[in-house]
C-alpha cells in the first residue's frame, strides 16, 4: 500500500475500538471509506488483543454478546447461530474463537482488511495555520502523512506494579518476576515450580489456572478479600440508570472518584472464584486473602517473599496481575498535541469536549483516557460503542466540524 500525502482521519491503534469506530463510521457514511487510514505496526487488526488472549489462555469474553466491533447489537448472535455451545452464561457471553471468526466477518465484510497502514506512529505534530489546523504524523518507517483529523485508540495504559519492586537491589533473571502482561503461558516449561500471583482480578485467576494446568502450584495473593461480579463494572455504567447523574456532576475530581469506586479495583466472576477455590480444595492452589507484600529478595535461585502479617514464603516466580494505569501526561506520542491544545488534566485523564476532542481541536481520544467523559465503562467494549456515538457525528457532520 502506497502512503498518501494526506488523509482526512488517521486512526492510530487497530484493536476493538477502533474498529468499532470504523464500522459506525462506515454504517453512517460509506463515502467515508477512502478518506481513513489505520495505522499499527502489526499491519492487521486485534493482533495485540489475540496475543493477550492466546498467552494468558482465556477461553471465553467477560462482556455479553451484545458487545463487539459491528453496529448491529445482535451481529454476533446471528452470527453464532449454529455455534450456541460458544456462547457461555450467563448474558451469552462469546468464546474467544468465536469473537475472532465474529470480527474476521466483521472486516471482511466492511472490506476493512487494507485499511491498516504497517506503520507505528512515532511523533504527532500539530500544524497551524490560520484558522485552520492539522497534524503531521511521524512514521517508524520514516514516513510522514498529514491528517486533518486524529483519533488515538490505543489502548495507551502503563503497567502498574507494586512499590516494593523498586526496592529490590539484587539482579535476578527477568522472567522471573513480570507483569501479566509479559506471561505466555504457551511458552512456559515451569512443572514442579511454586508461583506467586498478585492481584483479585480476573487475569490472575485465568493465569492461575493456567499455571495449575502446566504442573505448577500457585499462591494467589491479594490485598483484600476476593471480589465476586459478573462484569467489571456494574451494568447500570452503559446507560442512563448511573450516566445520568455521572453527566450531570460538573467537578471532575468528583467523576474521576466515582469510576475509581465503579472500577473498585480488580474483580472476578462467581464461577472463577468457584474454580479457584476447588483448586485449593485439591491442594494446587493457595488462596491468601487481605495480605500484602512489604519486601522479597532474591536468593539461591528462589524468592524470598516477606508479607506485612510477618509471613515469609519461597516462590520460583512472580506474576504481577495488577493492571494498568491511565496517564495521558505518561503518553509521549500525544505531549506536542498537548502543548499546541492545552487541556484540563484530572488524576492523568483528560477534560475533552462532548466529542471526546482535545478543546478547539480535531484530535480525539478513545478508550481509558477518555473516562471523564464516558464513564467506568470506558476502556471496555461497550465503552468504545458509546465513544464513537460521540465521535462520528463530529466527522460526518459539516455542523460538528472544527476547521
Amino acid at each position: 500500500m502506497k502512503l498518501p500525502n494526506y488523509i482526512d482521519l488517521a486512526i492510530i491503534g487497530a484493536g476493538v475500538q477502533s474498529l468499532t469506530l470504523t464500522t459506525s463510521l462506515l454504517q453512517k457514511s460509506e463515502k467515508y471509506y477512502h478518506k481513513f487510514l489505520v495505522f499499527d505496526s502489526t499491519q492487521t487488526w486485534l493482533t495485540q488483543w489475540q496475543q493477550q488472549f492466546a498467552a494468558q489462555q482465556i477461553p471465553y469474553l467477560r462482556s455479553p454478546a451484545v458487545h463487539h466491533p459491528d453496529p448491529n447489537p445482535h451481529q454476533l448472535r446471528n452470527f453464532a447461530e449454529h455455534r450456541h455451545h460458544e456462547l457461555f452464561p450467563p448474558y451469552d457471553r462469546p468464546g474467544t474463537k468465536l469473537f475472532d471468526d465474529f470480527c474476521n466477518e466483521v472486516i471482511r465484510r466492511w472490506k476493512l482488511a487494507d485499511k491498516v497502514y504497517p506503520a507505528k506512529v512515532i511523533q504527532i505534530l500539530p500544524i497551524k495555520r490560520g484558522l485552520s489546523s492539522r497534524f503531521q504524523l511521524v512514521l517508524d518507517t520514516v514516513e510522514t502523512i498529514i491528517a486533518r483529523r486524529v483519533v488515538i485508540a490505543t489502548g495507551n495504559s502503563q503497567v502498574q506494579v507494586p512499590h516494593w519492586v523498586e526496592k529490590i537491589t539484587s539482579d535476578y533473571p527477568l522472567d522471573r518476576l513480570c507483569h501479566s502482561q509479559q506471561v505466555n503461558l504457551n511458552k512456559l516449561n515451569i512443572t514442579g515450580e511454586r508461583i506467586l500471583i498478585i492481584g483479585g482480578g480476573l487475569t490472575s485467576g485465568h493465569l492461575a489456572k493456567g499455571a495449575i494446568n502446566l504442573g505448577a502450584t500457585v499462591t494467589l495473593m491479594t490485598r483484600k478479600q476476593l471480589q465476586s461480579r459478573v462484569f467489571d463494572t456494574d451494568p447500570g455504567w452503559l446507560g442512563p440508570k448511573y450516566l445520568k447523574d455521572f453527566h450531570a456532576e460538573t467537578d471532575w475530581s468528583v467523576r474521576y472518584q466515582q469510576i475509581q469506586e465503579a472500577r473498585n479495583g480488580g474483580s472476578m466472576t462467581p464461577e472463577m472464584i468457584l474454580q479457584l477455590r476447588k483448586l485449593g480444595s485439591l491442594g494446587t492452589m493457595i488462596i491468601n486473602e487481605c495480605c500484602q507484600v512489604s519486601n522479597v529478595q532474591w536468593q539461591n535461585n528462589l524468592w524470598q517473599v516477606y508479607c506485612h502479617d510477618g509471613n515469609k514464603y519461597q516462590f520460583n516466580r512472580i506474576w504481577l496481575a495488577t493492571g494498568t494505569r491511565f496517564n495521558i501526561k505518561e503518553y509521549p506520542l500525544v505531549q506536542e498535541v498537548l502543548n499546541a491544545y492545552p487541556t484540563e488534566i484530572v488524576n492523568g485523564l483528560p477534560v475533552l469536549d462532548e466529542h471526546l476532542r482535545l478543546p478547539k481541536s480535531n484530535f480525539f481520544i478513545m478508550g481509558g483516557l477518555a473516562a471523564l467523559q464516558i464513564g467506568p465503562v470506558a476502556r471496555n467494549i461497550g465503552g468504545g460503542r458509546m465513544s464513537c456515538q460521540r465521535i462520528v457525528p463530529a466527522i460526518v457532520k459539516p455542523s460538528l466540524a472544527i476547521r
